[in-house]
């Protein structure tokens, strides 16, 4: 057993949870980057990834010579200092593994960690409540007109028109994993159909929430008989552009498509094509393919969309889930048991 542990910490956390993860185990030596991060937002609440940007480079270079472990957000920046496995271990030469804040693993995989000697564990689960919470928001708004008197509130104007019901409506949940099954919760309060789409599933079954749970062959299927189209599933080669011109039309005119996954899933300028030309009703969209979203991009003027800059998986206490989740981990490091969420290079999640 080693006399101490290492854990470098790549961003600002509250000095409780910095003693939360030091509690765990009396080895852990654990050192915390980008404190004038806290400084800078004076309490505001921030992202992880939005906190680790304002650590210095050189100040995190000379922090990972020592660490055996990574707690961090490994965005941008991170993969522009490593583009490859390599290049880390030359300057990180006792690292062994790097626990992610986030769900999504496509940053970590673009620069080559996915699959190497590292071992690479996300946040999977700290996003359920959120985003599943959105996703209601977003079905509800399109049913009951909400950005349709938000715009007549603005506009001083007394205009009554009829709303819809989300009872009874089929939402469809491609990739049913902890997301999926919080956005299947709420709905299924709601009283609406559940179908969904699990790549692990092999035979169509059903659910105490889920009416039918299909393999990804099922798609689509699920396209078609669904009024709501919420996209759950990680970005892979697989599913790149899964929601495609094709897709797109075998939806009913009537649908509306929310995606909280990653931009990727869709091809935009199919989507864009859909929503002006009324192939689809609408759109809730929380990401896209270039972040931040262009200015002179269509998707700003329609009025059959939806939108909000990436923030869907956002709570004031994600950095408290996404802290129980290492705390955890970093046990089973300690004790050799099998680390929870650990990456699938093959699945590419």
């Amino acid at each position: 057993m080693p006399d101490k542990l290492n854990v470098l910490l790549t961003f600002a956390l509250d000095d409780d949870l910095v003693e939360q993860i030091r509690a765990v185990d009396p080895r852990i030596e654990a050192q915390v980057l980008g404190q004038h991060a806290r400084r800078l937002f004076r309490g505001e609440l921030k992202y992880p990834s939005e906190l680790e940007a304002q650590t210095a480079r050189q100040e995190l270079e000379d922090a990972m010579r020592d660490a055996e472990v990574l707690f961090g957000f490994w965005g941008n920046l991170l993969v522009e200092m490593y583009p490859d496995p390599q290049v880390l271990r030359e300057k990180a030469p006792n690292l062994r593994w790097i626990q992610l804040t986030s769900a999504g693993v496509d940053r970590a995989a673009r620069s080559g960690l996915v699959g190497s000697e590292f071992k690479i564990t996300n946040a999977s689960g700290v996003h359920a409540t959120p985003i599943g919470e959105y996703v209601l928001c977003v079905m509800l708004m399109f049913c009951k007109g909400g950005a349709t008197f938000v715009r007549a509130q603005e506009q001083r104007t007394w205009t009554r028109f009829m709303s819809r019901e989300l009872y009874g409506k089929t939402v469809g949940i491609v990739g049913y994993g902890h997301i999926g099954e919080g956005v299947a919760k709420l709905a299924k309060a709601f009283g609406c159909r559940i179908i969904a789409t699990r790549r692990s599933v092999t035979e169509p079954s059903s659910t105490d929430l889920v009416d039918e749970l299909l393999p990804s062959s099922g798609l689509p299927r699920l396209l078609s008989e669904s009024d709501f189209v919420v996209l759950a599933v990680p970005l892979t080669n697989e599913t790149r552009h899964m929601i495609d011109e094709a897709a797109l039309h075998s939806m009913k005119p009537s649908a509306v498509l929310i995606n909280i996954a990653r931009g990727a899933v869709v091809d935009t300028d199919a989507l864009i094509r859909a929503l002006k030309d009324g192939t689809i009703a609408g759109a809730g969209l929380d990401v896209f393919e270039q972040e931040p979203l262009p200015a002179e991009s269509e998707l700003w003027s329609l009025e059959n969309v939806t939108m909000s800059p990436h923030i869907s998986g956002g709570t004031e206490i994600y950095n408290q889930r996404a802290v129980a989740i290492f705390c955890e981990n970093l046990r089973r490091y300690l004790a050799s048991e099998p680390l929870m969420n650990l990456v699938d290079a093959e699945r590419g999640y």
